[in-house]
């Protein structure tokens, strides 16, 4: 769920930061029942990539994903399943490495200490890839995607993202969204930004719902969805900006598994995989070329 990371806006009138791309949340709860692996059986694996996997991997048959599942449609939480945008195509990627994907829930700001510790072999969460994260993990980009305003319907609290000095702004704890509110909060002085930061999106959405927010900043995918399924309670505030690259967050000495993840994507690419999974989800506009190992970003 979360997530942050992106490239920088400066607002001109409040000289804010913004940093496209939050995070995400993911698979089953925190409960002590494992979750099932899951992933079907792939139709044909790569075998050059499959044996760059580590010996660990290997051995389990199965890779663990830490992901944080209040984030739909990227990741979110059907019943005691997780499932979506991120599910979906992760899910690919180890059928064609031959392997099994077992979602571990967690809070999205405990995920990238959780890969560093080799808790998880993969953070899989709608993590936007920036400079500060890659000090620390390794990414493999899969999307671009920007951040998107959203308000209630007729933006009743004349929200300008330009100058949100004493306005009351919901986000998630840790996104690019928090840290560019943050920024901006510094800017406005004794004016200040009411900051509401919540754990999970579900929680920021509902902020916004019930008007304990006057707006709210996520992930585009997650603020139009959000939109969408407000029953006309929500509105999408202007054009998404600072797109920026998702990506799957491993260790930084397991040169090995990224590439055999940036191949697998390579491949769903070049079968139509890709495009068809970006697609079901309404993101086409997300999609990327090439899926390259610690992208070069702002």
């Amino acid at each position: 769920m979360k997530k942050t990371t992106g490239t920088a806006l400066v607002a001109a009138s409040l000289l804010m930061t913004t940093l496209a791309g939050c995070g995400s949340n993911s698979l089953t709860s925190t409960s002590t029942a494992a979750p099932a692996a899951s992933s079907t059986a792939p139709s044909s694996v790569n075998a050059a990539l499959a044996a760059k996997l580590p010996a660990s991997i290997k051995t389990a048959g199965v890779i663990q994903i830490g992901t944080d599942a209040t984030y739909k449609p990227n990741e979110y939480m059907n019943g005691n399943d997780v499932i979506g945008f991120d599910v979906d195509l992760f899910d690919a990627v180890a059928a064609d490495l031959g392997v099994k994907t077992k979602w571990n829930p967690a809070a999205f700001d405990s995920i990238l200490t959780g890969v560093a510790a080799k808790k998880y072999d993969v953070g899989v969460s709608s993590f936007t890839i920036n400079a500060k994260r890659m000090e620390t993990v390794t990414f493999v980009s899969y999307a671009n995607v920007g951040t998107q305003w959203v308000t209630l319907a007729g933006n009743p609290k004349a929200i300008d993202p330009k100058n949100v000095c004493g306005k009351t702004i919901a986000v998630q704890t840790a996104t690019v969204q928090d840290d560019e509110m943050t920024a901006a909060q510094t800017a406005c002085g004794a004016n200040a930004i009411n900051l509401l930061k919540y754990t999970g999106q579900d929680e920021v959405n509902n902020a916004l719902s019930i008007g304990k927010a006057d707006a709210m900043l996520a992930d585009y995918p997650i603020a139009m969805n959000a939109v969408q399924t407000s029953a006309g309670k929500m509105a999408a505030l202007g054009e998404q900006y600072g797109a920026a690259p998702y990506g799957y967050a491993m260790t930084k000495d397991n040169q090995g598994l990224a590439e055999a993840i940036s191949g697998a994507l390579g491949d769903l690419k070049k079968s139509g995989k890709y495009d068809e999974i970006l697609n079901k989800y309404g993101i086409k506009a997300a999609a990327v070329s090439s899926f390259a190992i610690n992208p070069t970003v702002s």
